[in-house]
């Protein structure tokens, strides 16, 4: 039996990046050896175990083999006879088919039957063997490390093989989670946009998310957006939320905010008269396609519906602004709205020429959230107990109240 750190920790050490993750093959050795070692058998797919002290993953060299459509259909072999070599040849990309000793100091050589540490100097993304094709969540993954290795390149021949798969239709037989785990996972690497750059070069995002792909050629006005087209303008914002970092919510909303522009009348451009509510639509039907977790979705919802109100709040009377923070839920869910605001910010921002534009919009909403929320509705409802007031006559001398807090903060501010 030997044991060998592949994958991911291979790369990120010859990288001198942080392993978070070590994966391990056994080669050499059955299931029953392993247990009577004391590892906890995990997989069912085939044989995973755990380590009895670290309790990190091993699994036994394995070859796979297409079945069926989709990324389910694999029988896969697992025996004492399936070599290191062999293991390898299944992997996605050749940055990801080393290998090295279980006691690797980085000093040692490494096993590296197909150039992955050529492709990591050269900084090329590039398939292993032919049977990427057989993985269409390889697609996405490549994709996804796209986005952390942002200034690779991707090889041809992978970009040509993509395009093969695409036009076969291996990436219609995804299932929704899986294309949002993965998408979820490229959102938040370093450089999101060159995700969607390569899944639009290899035809892919016109399958998977066709509201989003369309946005490229939709012209803007330019006086508003130098950039003129759309894809790139969204593209723009999601780079501008990594950069600050947001959480995923945002970066998501960030994709969605504008996908009504997609459907904007051919007569009316390069303006976008209601595209508020066309983008609020599109985003929930996206998003209960892919099955998109509830926090990311109503944040979307909401950012899509309110973007163009919030960028405009500046000027506003004091009670169209306790009007916007009531229609987003504010009093409710400040942290949402905090989020919501971050989106904004880089939705200004995330045009060309104007990255580091103030955004005051932010800093002066917030503020004056905290301002309205300070009102006691304790206090309102005692007052309007005393004058008889009930029900929803309540709720209006709550909102006269916030009305009069936030006018108050606004003329203090002049």
């Amino acid at each position: 039996m030997k044991i060998y750190m592949v994958g991911g920790a291979v790369r990120d050490r010859l990288l001198g990046q942080p392993v978070n993750d070590h994966d391990w093959v056994v080669v050499g050795t059955t299931p029953e050896a392993m247990q009577a070692q004391g590892f906890v058998t995990v997989g069912k797919d085939f044989p995973v175990f755990l380590h009895p002290q670290t309790h990190e993953e091993y699994a036994l060299a394995r070859t796979e083999r297409k079945s069926g459509r989709g990324y389910h259909g694999f029988s896969i072999a697992a025996s004492p006879d399936v070599t290191l070599e062999e293991d390898l040849a299944r992997r996605d990309l050749t940055i990801n088919a080393m290998a090295a000793p279980a006691d690797w100091t980085g000093s040692e050589a490494i096993f590296d039957p197909y150039h992955g540490q050529q492709d990591l100097q050269a900084k090329v993304l590039r398939h292993v063997t032919d049977a990427f094709r057989e993985d269409p969540v390889r697609i996405l993954r490549l994709a996804r490390f796209a986005a952390r290795f942002h200034d690779f390149s991707v090889a041809p021949e992978t970009l040509a093989l993509m395009r093969e798969m695409v036009a076969e239709g291996e990436v219609d037989a995804l299932v929704p989670e899986r294309v949002w785990q993965e998408l979820a996972r490229g959102l938040m690497e370093a450089q999101p946009s060159r995700m969607f750059e390569v899944l639009r070069h290899c035809g892919a995002l016109a399958r998977l998310l066709p509201e989003l792909d369309r946005l490229w050629g939709v012209p803007q006005r330019a006086d508003y957006h130098p950039e003129v087209d759309t894809g790139v303008h969204v593209m723009m914002v999601l780079d501008r939320a990594a950069q600050l970092n947001a959480p995923l919510a945002v970066r998501w909303a960030c994709i969605a905010h504008d996908l009504g522009k997609g459907t904007t009348p051919a007569d009316i451009l390069p303006r976008h008269i209601g595209h508020e509510e066309r983008s609020v639509e599109l985003a929930r039907a996206v998003q209960q396609r892919l099955r998109v977790p509830s926090e990311c979705a109503e944040l979307a919802l909401l950012v899509a519906a309110e973007h163009g109100n919030i960028h405009r709040s500046p000027g506003i009377a004091p009670a169209a602004v306790v009007r916007l923070l009531e229609r987003c839920d504010a009093f409710r869910k400040p942290a949402r709205f905090a989020d919501a605001l971050l989106a904004c910010q880089c939705d200004a921002q995330g045009r060309l020429g104007l990255q580091d534009q103030p955004y005051p919009q932010r800093e002066q909403l917030l503020r004056l959230l905290a301002v309205a929320q300070a009102v006691s509705t304790k206090e309102v409802a005692g007052r309007a107990a005393q004058l008889g007031r009930k029900g929803a006559e309540i709720g209006a001398m709550v909102h006269e109240a916030r009305c009069h807090a936030v006018a108050q903060e606004m003329k203090a501010e002049q």
